[in-house]
């Protein structure tokens, strides 16, 4: 048996968030670890959770590191993206390396080989979900027994057998009660007033195979099948959050739509009154009969993969749907009063500048609200990296962008600004406004935070629009109560 654990820390090692956020949002609490810390409550003596993003004495590296020597034995960080990868291993490396460190997040599983490569301060690396190997850690385990873990045996790196997942009904809730303050609903980095902001799953994996997307991948041959909580445990954590705000961060939470429905029909009937964001796929049009049920639950904003607006490159991308399905979608949700809000792909193998440019088009004939557009990444696992290297005049960056011989970072950088000129008109932005109103999703007291935001998440090539356009509004800024 291996040491048994007085304190862990659970650290959340960001200074800051990467703006790729759904709608410009930040900042989304650590409810991966938060998972952690319901798994290690059993086994050790404290847990303690630690945000870097937020404000506190702790963020000052000094400090932390002072206090890690002195009242931590166990120490746990998640690494889960390639943005700050480096300024992370940095940190971590800064850390005092006899207190026993536990990585774990998709960056580190993904590319397990750099983060050890990288981070000579830490012991060993959870592969995949942690719940479980967080627990059999801590609670005094021999490490060389433990399935999903990898971990460091003198020079080499030692990787034990895959562990088999869990159901998700195992798993605790994410323990809330250790967050340093409440979290809220933030556009540009202007926190929305009394607008506590929480996230919840309702299960876990995804069922499609989008060829652009890696979350559900393990080099380590894990992918997490589709796995659904029960209703009663969703109702039930939901009962526990405070916050009026709540992203549901399924993958999609219409994949069973019966289940979907049963899930909003328990949240209006026990009277729960939250507003909801959900991620989903269009194809939840065919049952409006679900539709009726999420207005009625609260759900206000619809996440909406779409990805482009040109049937070759949605083959390419393996979505499952063409153009005319899109089209014949939103006849129905048009019916509905939520807010939609599509994320589009551009710069994609063969595509050209006017695909590209019919984004824009394509979203305001549809009569979405708000859009989101992401270069194509090819991430290390990503099933497209073939596409590319077979592709004549395309190659990947080394930030993993996709790019045209010809065009490259800074004709990337050009499209999009024109995207969003072509988009964002003062005529979209009040469009914006009075449907965030409208749907109930924010109230009168959010209207300052909100215009002031506008020309951070719209980019600064239509500052001067919003700033012209909103001019007229600046008067709220006396009446809204603090």
């Amino acid at each position: 048996m291996g040491e048994i654990y007085r304190h862990a820390l659970c650290l959340h090692p960001y200074y800051r968030d990467s703006q790729s956020g759904s709608l410009g949002l930040a900042v989304f609490p650590p409810t991966g670890l938060e998972y952690i810390a319901s798994a290690l409550q059993p086994h050790v003596e404290k847990v303690t959770l630690l945000d870097l993003r937020l404000p506190g004495p702790l963020r000052d590296p000094k400090k932390l590191q002072a206090f890690i020597r002195q009242e931590i034995d166990l120490l746990c960080i998640s690494i889960n993206w390639e943005y700050q990868f480096h300024e992370v291993c940095d940190l971590v490396n800064s850390l005092p390396a006899e207190i026993f460190t536990v990585v774990g997040g998709k960056q580190a599983t993904d590319c397990l080989e750099d983060v050890f490569k990288a981070c000579k301060g830490i012991d060993v690396l959870v592969r995949g979900e942690g719940e479980e190997v967080i627990a059999e850690i801590a609670s005094g385990a021999d490490i060389a027994t433990i399935p999903g873990l990898s971990y460091r045996n003198g020079s080499d790196i030692v990787h034990n057998p895959n562990r088999a997942l869990a159901n998700v009904d195992d798993y605790q809730f994410p323990d809330r009660s250790l967050r340093q303050q409440k979290y809220h609903f933030n556009m540009g980095g202007f926190a929305l007033r009394g607008e506590e902001f929480d996230i919840i799953l309702t299960s876990r994996g995804c069922p499609r195979n989008c060829k652009f997307c890696t979350f559900t991948m393990n080099p380590w041959g894990q992918k997490r099948p589709y796995s659904v909580r029960s209703i009663d445990s969703v109702i039930e954590e939901l009962r526990q959050v405070s916050a009026g705000i709540i992203l549901v961060a399924d993958e999609d939470f219409f994949v069973n739509p019966a289940r979907a429905k049963k899930i909003c029909e328990r949240i209006a009937e026990e009277g729960i009154k939250k507003r909801f964001l959900v991620q989903a796929r269009i194809e939840i049009y065919k049952h409006p009969d679900v539709l009726e049920a999420a207005a009625k639950a609260g759900i206000k904003i619809f996440l909406l993969g779409i990805e482009s607006p040109t049937d070759r490159i949605l083959d390419q991308l393996n979505k499952g749907f063409d153009t005319a399905t899109v089209r014949k979608a939103f006849e129905v949700f048009r019916q509905f009063p939520f807010y939609y809000h599509g994320y589009f792909i551009y710069g994609n193998v063969t595509e050209t500048d006017d695909e590209m440019m019919q984004i824009p088009v394509f979203a305001k004939e549809l009569g979405l609200d708000s859009i989101s557009y992401q270069k194509l990444r090819i991430e290390k696992y990503s099933p497209l990296k073939e596409l590319v290297e077979t592709t004549p005049g395309y190659f990947i960056g080394d930030d993993h962008i996709v790019y045209r011989e010809g065009i490259g970072r800074k004709g990337l950088k050009r499209i999009a600004a024109r995207i969003t000129r072509t988009f964002y008109t003062p005529a979209q932005l009040t469009r914006i406004t009075r449907k965030l109103f409208g749907t109930g999703l924010f109230v009168p007291r959010n209207i300052a935070p909100l215009l002031l935001a506008g020309p951070i998440v719209l980019g600064n090539s239509v500052a001067r629009l919003v700033n012209k356009k909103m001019r007229r509004f600046r008067v709220w800024r006396d009446l809204v109560p603090e």
